[in-house]
């Protein structure tokens, strides 16, 4: 099977594999990490790459959405995330400063050191359970920004049934970022 490789060399310790909703490997490595060992561990991994290849070769292909529905969905999405935020942030005891809506093909959402939000316009088209569920995370990052234990206790608090709902985004998200492509 021929597997479409693309590397991102950055200053982390480890290396780690993503398959795209297009089909490409992805390969994040240490910058120092020589050539000849990031063939060997794609080639270590290539079980595990055909598996989930095939696994998005037997996906329904979602459509694309059109320039028009993506400019919608963003126009909807800020009113969205804003009034979410605003919900979730007093049960935190957070403040949160501008809120950006982007239509991502990686990221579901971020939270800037000065309290920026940014969300990704996809997860309109996703439950509003799991909508919720990133607003709280990325809010929880007022707090702590990392992924501790304390800041999954955070999460837990507000949202105790979080891990179905992160469940469900990583088994569906790529199916939903598909439809960007």
């Amino acid at each position: 099977m021929e597997i479409s490789v693309e590397v991102i060399r950055s200053d982390r310790r480890s290396v780690s594999l993503e398959i795209r909703p297009d089909g490409v490997v992805l390969v994040r490595a240490p910058l120092r990490m020589g050539t000849p060992r990031l063939r060997a561990f794609v080639e270590a991994n290539r079980g595990w790459i055909e598996d989930k290849l095939q696994k998005l070769a037997a996906q329904p292909r979602a459509e694309r959405l059109s320039g028009e529905e993506l400019a919608a969905l963003k126009k909807d999405a800020r009113r969205v995330f804003s009034d979410r935020a605003a919900h979730f942030a007093p049960l935190l005891g957070v403040k949160f400063g501008r809120i950006t809506v982007r239509c991502q093909k990686s990221k579901w959402g971020s939270c800037s050191a000065k309290g920026n939000l940014n969300f990704n316009c996809l997860l309109l088209l996703a439950p509003g359970e799991v909508l919720d569920y990133v607003v709280v995370h990325e809010l929880c990052h007022r707090r702590e920004m990392n992924h501790s234990a304390r800041f999954w206790k955070l999460v837990a608090d507000v949202l105790p049934d979080y891990e179905a709902r992160r469940r469900w985004l990583r088994k569906n998200g790529a199916a939903l970022m598909a439809r960007l492509y």
